[in-house]
C-alpha cells in the first residue's frame, strides 16, 4: 500500500524538480531550457494524477504535495519568466526618474499569476465543487498558455511590437489571474470513462486538438503554436460557454 502511495509521490516530486530548475535557470537567462522544464512538468503533473487513479493511491498528503508543486512549477516558475521577458524592454528606460520607477512598478505586476495560483490551489484543495471539473482556469493550463506564447514569440520575431507596449504583459498578467481565481466553470480533459455520453465536451476538444496539429505541421510553423492554439481555444471555449448559459438561464 505504500509502495502504492510513493508512485504517484514521486512523480509530483519530479514535478516540483523541473519547476526549481526552471526557476534556477531563468535566473541565469536560460528562459528556453526554463520553458522545456516547465512543459516537462505539466508532463509529470498529468501522470501523478493518472497513476493515483490507476493506483488507486489517492492520500491527503498526495494532494498538499501536488499542489505545493504546481505552485512552483506553474505559478513562481512562469511569472519570472514573464518578468524577465517584460524588463528585457524596460531597462532600456532606467534613468533614475520618476518615469522609470514607475515602469520598474509595472515589471512587478506580473507577480499577480503567482499570487492567484497560490488562491487558486488553495481554492481547489477545500471546493468540493471541483471534484469533477474546475472553477477557474487551472494553473497548469494558465502555465502552459504562458510559456508557449514566450516561446513561439521569441522564434517570431514579427510580435515584438506587443512586448514595446509598456501595458501588456501588465495588462496580461492581469487578466490571466483573474481568469485563476474566478468563478468561470472549466471541464476538465480528464476522462472517467470512454464513452461518448457525459464526455462530450472532452471528445469535440480533443478532435479539435487533434486537427489543428497537421495545420501547424504543414504550415511548418513552430510546434509551440499548436500548445498555444490548444490552451487558448480551452479558455476561451469555456468563457463562451459560461456567458451562453448565463443569457440561456435568464
Amino acid at each position: 500500500m505504500h509502495f502504492k502511495k510513493a508512485v504517484p509521490n514521486s512523480i509530483t516530486t519530479l514535478n516540483l524538480l523541473c519547476g526549481t530548475l526552471a526557476i534556477i535557470l531563468a535566473f541565469k537567462g536560460l528562459q528556453l531550457w526554463s520553458v522545456y522544464l516547465i512543459l516537462a512538468a505539466a508532463v509529470f503533473d498529468f501522470f501523478d494524477g493518472f497513476a493515483a487513479r490507476i493506483l488507486k493511491a489517492y492520500s491527503p498528503m498526495g494532494k498538499e504535495l501536488d499542489s505545493l508543486a504546481d505552485l512552483v512549477s506553474f505559478g513562481l516558475a512562469p511569472t519570472i519568466l514573464v518578468y524577465y521577458r517584460f524588463q528585457d524592454y524596460t531597462s532600456q528606460f532606467s534613468t533614475g526618474n520618476m518615469e522609470s520607477a514607475w515602469i520598474s512598478v509595472l515589471t512587478l505586476i506580473p507577480v499577480l499569476i503567482t499570487l492567484a495560483s497560490a488562491l487558486r490551489l488553495a481554492k481547489f484543495n477545500v471546493d468540493t465543487r471541483q471534484s469533477e471539473n474546475f472553477i477557474g482556469v487551472p494553473t497548469p493550463a494558465n502555465a502552459l498558455l504562458i510559456v508557449m506564447f514566450l516561446h513561439y514569440t521569441t522564434f517570431n520575431p514579427q510580435f515584438d511590437y506587443l512586448y514595446e507596449n509598456l501595458w501588456f504583459f501588465p495588462l496580461l498578467s492581469v487578466i490571466l489571474s483573474y481568469l485563476l481565481i474566478c468563478n468561470i466553470p472549466m471541464f476538465s480533459v480528464k476522462f472517467k470513462n470512454m464513452g461518448w455520453k457525459g464526455n462530450e465536451i472532452r471528445y469535440l476538444f480533443l478532435i479539435f486538438t487533434i486537427l489543428i496539429l497537421p495545420i501547424v505541421i504543414i504550415t511548418n510553423a513552430t510546434w509551440s503554436l499548436w500548445l498555444l492554439l490548444v490552451f487558448s481555444l480551452y479558455i476561451i471555449t469555456n468563457i463562451f460557454s459560461f456567458i451562453f448559459s448565463t443569457l440561456k438561464s435568464k
